[in-house]
């Protein structure tokens, strides 16, 4: 099974933003406008040009997702689709602790070459707020995939282990999958479900919606 690596490194070496770029976030800026300009007093639109508060509100907003995105690791990984979702989590060749009715929910996805994202954060996220960062991203979780990756390189949760959840409920409950590696140095993989507080320790998986 092939897999390529693009690390935070390759990517902060892109150069900075073209004025191309700045271009087009004026026109779909502008479009948007047009777009509620029913629903925008004149009055209270000239107020707000004037003020000079409201541009590095705008640019906050846009740097942090431009930050979100541009530290993330991307795997590309080929996915046997065909596999049942019990076959998937056995190719990677992980100590199990499985919770079948979980597992019979986990989301399937679609594409036989995937592109999985995984991002980094600074706190412990509880499953809400790992939605919402997830949301951030455009990212959505594909456990298959993401089993994927850590049968291509068993080694990837060595050092960090790697998770998705999927299912999220409004009581804060979650389904999860997990990719780690115990201080033994045995490697295990978890499939479960609960009001799961994660750690900032994990690196957590998706891809584009």
């Amino acid at each position: 099974m092939s897999i390529k690596t693009v690390t935070p490194s390759a990517v902060a070496a892109v150069v900075e933003i073209t004025d191309g770029q700045i271009d087009k976030a004026g026109e779909l800026f502008r479009s948007i406008l047009k777009r509620y300009r029913a629903e925008l007093p004149t009055e209270a639109v000239q107020q707000v040009l004037g003020s000079n508060e409201v541009w590095p509100e705008l640019l906050t907003v846009f740097r942090r997702r431009v930050d979100a995105l541009s530290k993330m690791i991307v795997r590309r990984v080929k996915v046997d689709r065909t596999r049942t979702y019990q076959q998937a989590i056995d190719a990677t060749g992980r100590t199990q602790y499985i919770n079948a009715d979980v597992l019979a929910t986990m989301p399937k996805g679609e594409g036989e070459e995937k592109d999985v994202f995984f991002f980094d954060l600074d706190y412990d996220p509880s499953a809400k707020q790992l939605a919402e960062e997830y949301e951030l991203r455009g990212l959505v979780s594909d456990p298959i995939a993401q089993a994927a990756v850590n049968e291509a390189d068993p080694k990837f949760a060595d050092d960090r282990p790697n998770g998705c959840q999927w299912n999220l409920q409004e009581n804060g409950t979650a389904s999860f999958a997990t990719f780690r590696r115990w201080y033994d140095g045995g490697r295990s993989v978890d499939v479960d479900r609960g009001d799961y507080l994660w750690f900032r320790c994990y690196r957590f998986g998706g891809v584009c919606k």
